[in-house]
């Protein structure tokens, strides 16, 4: 592995061009003008619709009191969803529900659960992406798939400290409520345009010429790919040890020995349709990976693998343009089919320092499982390609899949600022944060993930 680029590529981000739209005609309100006309010019690729809240009509008694949301609407196609709020440290204490209609039909879904995440996953403390001032609180994305209407409501559940000794009855509920967070508003997001049917989707070819900030996205692979290449292909265990030591000299049987796993075949941003322009143009990274924590997406698990790219796409734009992250919060993502994906840009080889375990995005990274994971297993193809990954990218640091290490919090509700923390080398994000992230059965599959990984590795 070359050395590392220190801060930035010297590519000034383009500013992003995507103004969130405004309801259609039928929902009350006109098309933003400029993000009409930049989606008619194919300027960018996708597009995020924000919608205020408002406190709901009582309706005969049947809705909760302080219950938000929208009625059912028409609006501009979207395919995820989520709820974001003006506080990123305020806990939405509550459940978001939302029904889509499919696009094109009459057909409504019925209610689907958003989980409510509440700041598990975010930029760590005390970081300038943290501290940037452009954060907010915000659901996990949910995907929808194409949809051009929308029902929500967030209804308020009891206060905490209130719930065990609240006496029963609608009026004890009601004065027992938490308030919801200010500023809640609906994010529609267009991942843009689908990848054909019927290939497979690392194969998806990509057309016109790389821009200023795809192509400082691609150099930073360089040594694995050409420029602009739309994965990053698969070399067998033996081939990447001898990779491996060219690329690092006499220091590569020192530092790693013959413990590394075959390099998978990783789809490359430009594989899967990122829009550079949206992120910001430097990268970051931290000194090493000595761990790996594994999440669930919570995106649903109603996608095909063909629309894995899309879903990736859609959280993407989420991330940054609703949650006002610098980029995609994870390092890498994993699909259904066993498919991986690079993620925060930087270098798939290179530490990139990631927001995905609040609290432990140093000397770590991230690796989100495209599903939701809690009641659904996960398919044996998505823990295989976990543990191919994770035998790679950990045998360039020197990483053991199957042991320990520690990693100093950087502060979250589990563990306090500056403590030195014991945990797997392949962790859940529960390890790390006071979540039910990866999800129950998926955090199940860790053991598998890790001896297979260091199989793979060759212990």
């Amino acid at each position: 592995m070359r050395g590392f680029i220190a801060s930035s590529i010297g590519v000034a981000c383009a500013a992003a061009l995507s103004l969130p739209f405004a309801l259609s005609s039928g929902a009350g309100a006109a098309t933003t003008p400029s993000a009409a006309s930049a989606l008619t010019a194919g300027a960018i690729s996708g597009s995020t619709q924000s919608l205020p809240l408002t406190v709901l009509p009582r309706d005969r008694g049947l809705r909760v009191p302080g219950e938000q949301g929208l009625t059912q609407r028409d609006v501009h196609p979207f395919s995820l969803v989520g709820v974001i709020w003006d506080d990123p440290a305020a806990a939405l204490e509550g459940r978001v529900q939302v029904r889509t209609r499919a696009t094109g039909t009459a057909r409504w879904s019925g209610w689907q659960e958003v989980e409510t995440h509440n700041g598990d996953h975010a930029p760590d403390p005390g970081t300038a992406e943290h501290d940037s001032g452009r954060l907010r609180g915000a659901t996990a994305p949910l995907w929808v798939g194409a949809s051009d209407g929308v029902e929500v409501r967030v209804r308020p559940e009891a206060a905490r400290t209130d719930r065990a000794a609240a006496p029963a009855g609608p009026a004890a509920n009601s004065a027992a409520q938490a308030p919801l967070p200010k500023g809640l508003q609906l994010e529609l997001v267009d991942p843009g345009h689908e990848p054909p049917p019927g290939g497979a989707p690392a194969d998806v070819p990509r057309t016109g010429a790389l821009t200023a900030e795809s192509a400082a996205a691609s150099a930073v692979n360089a040594d694995l790919a050409p420029p602009g290449a739309d994965a990053i292909p698969a070399l067998s265990k033996k081939e990447t040890e001898s990779e491996l030591i060219a690329a690092r000299g006499g220091e590569a049987q020192a530092k790693a020995g013959p413990f590394i796993g075959p390099r998978p075949r990783i789809v490359t941003r430009k594989g899967w349709g990122a829009d550079e322009t949206l992120r910001e143009a430097n990268f970051g990274y931290t000194s090493k990976v000595k761990a790996v924590f594994v999440h669930h997406s919570v995106t649903g698990n109603n996608y095909s693998c063909s629309q894995a790219p899309s879903v990736i796409r859609g959280i993407y734009r989420y991330h940054v343009k609703s949650m006002g992250w610098r980029d995609i919060g994870y390092n890498f993502l994993v699909d259904k089919c066993g498919n991986i994906y690079e993620g925060r840009a930087g270098g798939v080889e290179k530490p990139v320092k990631g927001a995905h375990t609040l609290g432990f995005n140093t000397n770590s990274m991230g690796v989100a499982v495209l599903g939701t994971f809690s009641s659904s297993k996960p398919p044996a193809a998505a823990v295989t390609g976990l543990a191919r990954l994770a035998a790679w990218k950990l045998g360039l640091y020197g990483g053991n899949p199957s042991g320990k290490t520690y990693l100093t919090s950087a502060g979250g509700n589990l563990y306090r600022k500056g403590e030195s923390v014991r945990l797997n080398v392949i962790s859940g994000h529960r390890d790390g944060f006071a979540t039910e992230c990866p999800g129950r059965l998926l955090y199940d599959k860790l053991g598998t993930a890790r001896s297979t990984s260091a199989s793979l590795q060759g212990r």
